[in-house]
């Protein structure tokens, strides 16, 4: 009847890997942290424009007094964001384009400080770490997809 519902059933059954297929309120949010926490690998989706929106869309489902204790928990179990944008190609189908973020202690430290504005900097330096920006990963569909379609 509810994410928060299946995930709590999902937990009792000790499951190594969960996907929660929209982390849309407070109470699906905080059962994924809690899961991510307690050692199981949490796949979830959610609808933003890129990693640092993707945190602080989850951030600001929590009142403002449990923000702080959320950007703890989330710089301490978050692996990964990754964004996708789709494109149409040149002469038919789709390409997408993935944004990538790895939480390296760069990342884990402007989470936990509030400071999540700075992410994409760290990003656009850390490609070594697998990481890459949703306008680098734009870039390289040139060719592939027409101009207009890029720039807007």
């Amino acid at each position: 009847k509810s994410f928060a519902n299946a995930l709590r059933a999902a937990l009792r059954e000790d499951p190594d890997v969960i996907l929660v297929g929209e982390l849309r309120d407070l109470e699906t949010i905080q059962l994924a942290l809690t899961a991510a926490e307690t050692g199981h690998l949490v796949f979830g989706t959610l609808h933003t424009s890129g990693a640092p929106n993707t945190i602080n869309r989850i951030i600001d489902v929590f009142p403002p007094e449990q923000q702080g204790q959320v950007r703890s928990q989330i710089s301490q179990s978050l692996r990964m964001v990754m964004t996708q944008k789709l494109f149409r190609k040149i002469g038919g189908g789709r390409v997408a384009a993935f944004e990538v973020m790895v939480c390296n202690p760069a990342v884990r430290n402007l989470i936990r400080e509030n400071k999540i504005f700075q992410i994409e900097s760290i990003m656009q330096t850390a490609r070594a770490d697998g990481m890459i920006t949703m306008d680098a990963a734009i870039q390289q569909l040139a060719g592939q997809v027409s101009p207009e379609d890029l720039a807007g």
